[in-house]
Order: C-alpha cells, then sequence, then structure tokens
C-alpha cells in the first residue's frame, strides 16, 4: 500500500515547499512548481514568499521586469505565469475568454467586425502610450458601444472588455497594475512589444501536451481526470494530452500517473524527519492543482472543521479550502486568516501547538503586516466579509487550545 505522509511529502517536494527554492528568482519558482492563480488577491505572494522567500517588493520588480507576468491563462483565468511559458499560456487561453464573451456579445447584436474596428481603435490609441479603461474610451470614441441593460445582465457593460480580451489573449497588449501590485484591481493597458506569440507554432492540441507535461512535473503523480479539471478541456482532448507524454501509474492499480523520469527519484526519495510548517494561500498550487483537501489530511483529521462565511465545515467533505492554510510536508495541518484590525494572523492548528509552528505564524505574519497590510484571498475578499470566518477561527482556535 502507498505511504500516503510519503507521497505528501512528495507532492510538497515538487512544490517548492520544502525550503529547496530559497533565494531563488520568482520566474524560476513559478516555472518549476507551478503558475499562481490570480484574482486579485494575495495568493501570489504568499506563495513565493513560502517557497523562496521573496518579499512584494522583489516580486514586483519582477513584474515591473517582465520576467513574471499576469495573464490570462489554462481554462481563461488569470495566473501569474514566468517568461518562459508567456507564449503558452496566451495560446491556452485563447479558447475561453474571448470567444465565450464574443458568444454572448453577438447575441446582443454584436458583430466581430465591430470588434475588429474596436481592437485597431485601442492599438491605435495605445501607441501613444499606456492608458486605463476610462481613458481608451475616450481616445476611441464612438468605436466602444454601450450595450445597455440589456449587455449590463449579461455581464458586457460596453464592448471594450471584448476588444481588450482579445487583445491580451492575442498577446497584443498586457495590462499593467497601476500601482505595480498584483493584489489590486486598477490597471492601465500598453502595447506589448515584441509579441510573445510571434514565431509561437505549436497548435492547440501540441500546447495541451507541453501544458500537461508541467502540470505532471509540478503537482504528479495525478488522475487524468485531475490534470482535465485543471485545463478544463473534455475527456476526448485530455486523453490526447497525456498519450504522448508516455506516463505510467504510481503503483499496479494506482490510477494516479506520474512522468518516467520522475520514478526512480521518487522510488529513493525519504520523507524528512524534521517538519516543514509553511504558511501560504487557500489558492495554492498544492490545493489548487488537484482540489482534493482530503488526500492532504491524515484520516483522523477528517472531521477537523475549518471556517466559512456560513459557520464551520468538515475539511474532509471539502474540494476547496475557503481558508489559507497551514502544512507540514505536504500534510493540512491547521488554517488561518489575517485581520487586519488586529494586524495579526488567527489560526487554528489540528495539531497540537509547537514552538516552531508558532514562529512559522509569526514569520508569515510580518510578511503579511509588513509587506502587504492584508491578506485577502480574491478580489471581493475584505476585512468586513472576512469577519464571521475569523470570529470562527478564533472560537476553533480556543477550543484546541
Amino acid at each position: 500500500m502507498m505511504d500516503a505522509a510519503r507521497l505528501r511529502a512528495w507532492w510538497s517536494y515538487r512544490q517548492g515547499l520544502d525550503g529547496r527554492f530559497s533565494g531563488e528568482p520568482a520566474a524560476k519558482v513559478l516555472q518549476e512548481t507551478g503558475w499562481a492563480r490570480s484574482v486579485s488577491g494575495s495568493g501570489p505572494y504568499l506563495g513565493l514568499f513560502a517557497r523562496c522567500g521573496a518579499w512584494r517588493e522583489a516580486v514586483d520588480e519582477a513584474v515591473a521586469q517582465l520576467e513574471i507576468h499576469e495573464l490570462p491563462s489554462a481554462r481563461g483565468c488569470t495566473y501569474v505565469v514566468p517568461g518562459s511559458a508567456f507564449a503558452l499560456a496566451l495560446k491556452l487561453s485563447q479558447a475561453f475568454g474571448p470567444e465565450a464573451e464574443m458568444k454572448v456579445a453577438r447575441k446582443l447584436g454584436v458583430t466581430d467586425s465591430e470588434v475588429d474596428k474596436l481592437c485597431k481603435a485601442v492599438l491605435d490609441a495605445l501607441k501613444r502610450g499606456p492608458l486605463d479603461p476610462d481613458e481608451l474610451k475616450a481616445a476611441t470614441g464612438k468605436a466602444v458601444r454601450n450595450l445597455g441593460e440589456e449587455g449590463k445582465k449579461k455581464g458586457i457593460t460596453t464592448t471594450l472588455p471584448l476588444a481588450l480580451g482579445r487583445l491580451q489573449s492575442e498577446g497584443e497588449i498586457r495590462r499593467v497594475p497601476v500601482n505595480g501590485r498584483l493584489d489590486q484591481q486598477r490597471y492601465r493597458y500598453t502595447l506589448w512589444r515584441p509579441n510573445p506569440l510571434a514565431g509561437f507554432r505549436l497548435s492547440p492540441e501540441e500546447a495541451y501536451v507541453q501544458l500537461a507535461r508541467s502540470y505532471f512535473n509540478w503537482i504528479g503523480p495525478a488522475t487524468p481526470a485531475e490534470f482535465q479539471a485543471f485545463a478544463a478541456i473534455g475527456a476526448k482532448a485530455a486523453k490526447a494530452a497525456l498519450e504522448p507524454l508516455k506516463l505510467t501509474p504510481l503503483a499496479n492499480g494506482d490510477e494516479r500517473l506520474m512522468l518516467r523520469e520522475h520514478h526512480d527519484e521518487f522510488a529513493s526519495f525519504k520523507m524528512p524527519k524534521q517538519a516543514q510548517y509553511v504558511l501560504t494561500s487557500s489558492l495554492d498550487g498544492m490545493l489548487l492543482l488537484r482540489r482534493d483537501v482530503k488526500s492532504l489530511l491524515t484520516p483522523e483529521d477528517f472531521g477537523k472543521t475549518v471556517a466559512t462565511e456560513k459557520g464551520c465545515a468538515e475539511a474532509g467533505g471539502l474540494v476547496d479550502l475557503p481558508n489559507h492554510a497551514i502544512l507540514d510536508r505536504g500534510q493540512l495541518v491547521g488554517v488561518w486568516e489575517y485581520d487586519p484590525e488586529t494586524q495579526s494572523i488567527v489560526w487554528a492548528s489540528f495539531i497540537r501547538p509547537n514552538a516552531e509552528l508558532q514562529s512559522a505564524v509569526r514569520k508569515m505574519e510580518e510578511y503579511v503586516r509588513s509587506g502587504l497590510g492584508d491578506a485577502r484571498s480574491f478580489s471581493l475578499d475584505s476585512p468586513k466579509s472576512r469577519k464571521p470566518k475569523i470570529e470562527a477561527l478564533r472560537k476553533l482556535s480556543q477550543k484546541r487550545a
């Protein structure tokens, strides 16, 4: 039988949560351990700090230097991606955001030629320098059309987002955070020259093969269904993407697959004897790539509770974690939130807290307080909306003290 603790530790190792990337640049960490999910929250900062110790200023500088960038990517979602993967990420995004939005827009009377003309107007306007959406509306004039109440109901108020989404996926423009930070929602748009897709010749099918190879390097062993869900493609397309990799089972009868070149390394891998406590985001790759919280728990912790906005829930029954994570060699050993009012981390552990765990909490607390100011999970997360979870965590912490 597969040793579950050793497997969790291996996943943690592949994810770089063992400290081996300490001091390494953000681009290398993202390339080796996986792209960071970005929803205008603190996730990319928390994940990079957990892996290489990078403070916000270093991450922001890497963004400014285009060593890493926030892009539409797999399944049309935004990720912070290393420069080596800009073209792949953009290619993967093209079947999702722009075309999906155009299908809705066409029902509202928007034509493809109308968006073509708007795209040209946007590119012409940006030749004079970066502009925010309001400035772009003014610069493109009548090329932007308001879609009225019906458009508002469909989530498309004007035609401008259609053009911006398409131009970003095509690599013609990129959006730049106004204050240089990834955890905010105010952007300006600028031309992207040279276009990162220039010279990129992979077909969509070949792009998914490349994504699959990266995925199993980041978080293998994993099931085909887990890769399919991450990529948001059909079963047939997922099977075609995995076929060239010649993946092999983790063990006889196990549906989890891994890269051939990892087998010998895994066979000789020894679970670290010392604890490796690390705090990271609820959207960390360790959680998000496979979306199987139960596999990160010991059986005795399946019934441990975490805090949601509507009360408490058993961790073992969750797909996604409602709180930020505390991990030890891949095992979920607690959850946390940041309370801006007290400028402190509120946390509840599934194990008896010891000095090493408390030190890890203090380390992240200082990072958030001094470097970020808050640790929101996503754009709509706020100190006010987070209060019920924080209070629930306080009660859980008191019960387990």
